[in-house]
């Protein structure tokens, strides 16, 4: 990723948004305006920090920009906390080396994973990549075991697997956007990761839809959501997902843990689907 043309592309999408009267300003609805949302100046003006200073971060230079500057914009933005310490991640990149490579996973992860046997779970990679993964996981999700690794992907399944998306039904829309938003975290968050836009690039090419999604410059870092799932076997899933770090696998992007409310249909259908499968767990590492 360009950090310098996505500073410049992410400021400009935020200040469209952003009106006049939103911040202060007077705002005359007499046909002369040409810009949707606040102009330069305007923006410049609001935040307290002079047109120059802010004209030559849109642009993107962000060389010698204070925190404090950055913090002006976003409020005038009205950036949400991801948005935030995105925009704090590209024009103030941490000096790193290069990014820790992927490792094998650890044979008492996978047995951590196997143990979970009413809770689907995988383990992504910095490009939400599926790394590792239990029984009850290619059962509700995909038989991971069986695609290439390069396919092995969430951007994959969500973009170019056509059973996952007649799973996901109505919540497919919303899935597609924060899963791009969340690649927009992560290539901002491992600026050194060049898989991360070998994959985007990648993705773009095979999927317009994603394609488009990407342009918007949607940032999320998201953690937690709920799924209604219609799955082929068993009919209605309702899953809580939560990703869980793990602190000491730095090349790892975490745990994503799904579950169902104990005692519920969705709960019996886990039961069923883990007794009946006949997928497989990724083997364990040696």
């Amino acid at each position: 990723m360009d950090r310098g043309a996505e500073l410049s592309e992410f400021l400009k999408s935020r200040r469209a948004r952003v009106r006049p009267e939103d911040v202060g300003l007077p705002y005359r609805a007499d046909g002369t305006r040409r810009v949707r949302g606040l102009r330069r100046e305007e923006l410049a003006l609001a935040a307290g920090v002079s047109v120059s200073h802010y004209t030559r971060l849109e642009q993107g230079n962000g060389r010698n920009v204070s925190a404090e500057v950055l913090d002006a914009i976003a409020d005038t933005l009205r950036l949400t906390g991801d948005e935030r310490a995105y925009l704090h991640a590209l024009a103030r990149p941490a000096h790193r080396g290069h990014d820790v490579a992927q490792a094998p996973v650890r044979p008492g992860l996978q047995r951590v994973l196997d143990s979970l046997v009413l809770t689907p779970a995988l383990v992504l990679g910095r490009h939400v990549n599926v790394v590792a993964w239990n029984t009850l996981a290619a059962a509700v999700f995909a038989d991971f075991a069986a695609m290439p690794e390069e396919r092995r992907t969430i951007g994959h399944l969500i973009f170019l697997d056509e059973g996952f998306r007649r799973m996901h039904g109505d919540g497919w829309p919303r899935l597609a956007r924060e899963h791009v938003a969340r690649l927009r975290v992560l290539a901002a968050r491992y600026p050194r990761n060049a898989q991360i836009m070998e994959h985007v690039d990648a993705i773009c090419r095979q999927s317009p839809e994603f394609g488009r999604l990407w342009h918007e410059h949607h940032v999320a870092a998201v953690t937690h959501r709920d799924y209604v799932l219609d799955h082929p076997v068993v009919g209605e899933l309702r899953l809580s997902a939560e990703l869980v770090g793990l602190p000491g696998d730095p090349e790892l992007q975490g745990m994503d843990l799904f579950a169902a409310e104990p005692g519920s249909e969705s709960e019996d259908r886990l039961r069923h689907l883990a007794a009946t499968t006949t997928r497989t767990a990724s083997p364990h590492a040696r």
